[in-house]
């Protein structure tokens, strides 16, 4: 057993652990390099992929939410500092799930994010964000039941090296903001975007997980904490030391996502330092003084002599993390990369103003217009294109494109 969790051979007394006769049905949808040639159902956790056909297993519509052998664990997808994450199986409706599995600590009980991110989880109910379908507390763990997606964007680039295809990352931008835009109106600041951290469904359908870190702006606090977002998406403001801030930080994240997205590479790879992530900063956006940036000076870490960025650009080829200079992009893209990644917080476009953003014209009209819970894909002729480059698919001829001399990323 795996967290107080049934395992596979206890979902049916009359199953013996071995595959029936025949073929072995496919539990699991995954995102699929090539366009299917028939047409696949919507859902993101149908275990049997749309076969009706129910003499394999048997479940338990008597089971109850909330407890431990309502769900059968099926691997160990990851583990994290106070959490396993196992892709399991629902015993009440056959579904795919996400078993979250957090381990409870003798002396300290129940990490604060665990408590958090539930809290935090059950009050928000959009296409763009993963659903929290149940909790299990026993006394050994606490269990967060999150619906099953098949990957995220951090994979989904590993498999499509070199930059996405536009039209792609504008459907992953466009519900990335439509799910910061929702969060925002809440008061509710995600606080640590990654590609990690944004799932995505085998249509294309991107998931906001992972609240461990968020918070509510509506909790009385004066000042959040510096050490939130994972450094390579945190924003300059944070960098410096300052804790009053607000949804620019998730914009900054966004973008920063965004420019990835485009060039292939992380936009600001730095290390371990603070002040090496802000020199990668200031490469591109100059080093900011109180002229431009009001009260810059008074923040902790503002150390000019610290922070002056290398005299040139650096080298394509051999800048850390496979950087490189951001390809030649059309005025709109542009536009909005720059708008979201000013180095003053309160610059940056918020994320309902970039949903307006000329960007998007291209998108069917009646997506501007969706009730929070209606995915984007119901809205016809909204699809994902075939990526261009892709592992799976290394003889396929690549167009070089030609890039800029004069910016850097």
């Amino acid at each position: 057993q795996d967290g107080g969790l049934v395992c596979l051979s206890q979902l049916d007394p009359d199953h013996s652990g071995s595959p029936p006769s025949g073929s072995q049905p496919h539990w699991f949808h995954t995102l699929q390099v090539r366009r299917l040639r028939v047409q696949r159902g919507r859902s993101n956790s149908d275990p049997l992929g749309g076969n009706q056909d129910q003499n394999h297993f048997t479940w338990k519509p008597g089971l109850q939410f909330g407890a431990s052998h309502s769900y059968v664990s099926l691997e160990k997808l990851g583990e994290g500092a106070y959490a396993s994450v196992y892709k399991g199986i629902s015993r009440i409706n056959g579904q795919l799930v996400a078993l979250k599995v957090i381990r409870m600590k003798t002396e300290e009980g129940l990490p604060f994010t665990a408590i958090r991110e539930a809290s935090l989880l059950k009050g928000l109910k959009h296409a763009n964000i993963v659903v929290l379908h149940d909790i299990i507390h026993t006394r050994e763990s606490l269990t967060f039941v999150f619906e099953y997606v098949q990957t995220d964007l951090a994979q989904y680039m590993s498999q499509h090296p070199g930059g996405l295809h536009s039209h792609n990352i504008r459907i992953f931008m466009f519900q990335l903001l439509r799910a910061l835009c929702y969060i925002h109106s809440r008061r509710i600041l995600h606080r640590d975007l990654k590609p990690q951290n944004l799932l995505i469904s085998y249509l294309g359908e991107l998931k906001m997980a992972d609240f461990g870190l968020a918070r509510s702006k509506s909790i009385p606090s004066q000042t959040f904490s510096s050490e939130v977002v994972t450094l390579w998406y945190r924003p300059p403001d944070v960098l410096l030391g300052s804790t009053d801030y607000s949804t620019a930080l998730d914009i900054w994240g966004a973008g920063c996502i965004f420019i990835e997205m485009l060039q292939g590479a992380p936009a600001f790879p730095g290390d371990t330092d603070v002040f090496e992530q802000l020199r990668k900063i200031w490469t591109v956006l100059g080093v900011p003084s109180e002229h431009s940036w009001p009260g810059v000076s008074q923040l902790p870490n503002y150390r000019p002599g610290e922070l002056t960025p290398p005299t040139s650009c650096p080298n394509s080829q051999s800048q850390r993390g496979g950087g490189r200079k951001l390809n030649q992009l059309p005025y709109k893209t542009e536009d909005l990369v720059q708008r979201m990644l000013k180095g003053v917080p309160t610059d940056r476009i918020s994320a309902q103003d970039s949903l307006q953003h000329p960007y998007f014209s291209t998108l069917p009209p009646p997506i501007m217009h969706l009730r929070d819970t209606v995915s984007i894909f119901k809205v016809p002729g909204v699809r994902l294109e075939a990526e261009v480059r892709d592992i799976f698919n290394p003889g396929r001829r690549v167009k070089p494109v030609p890039l800029p001399s004069a910016k850097c990323w």
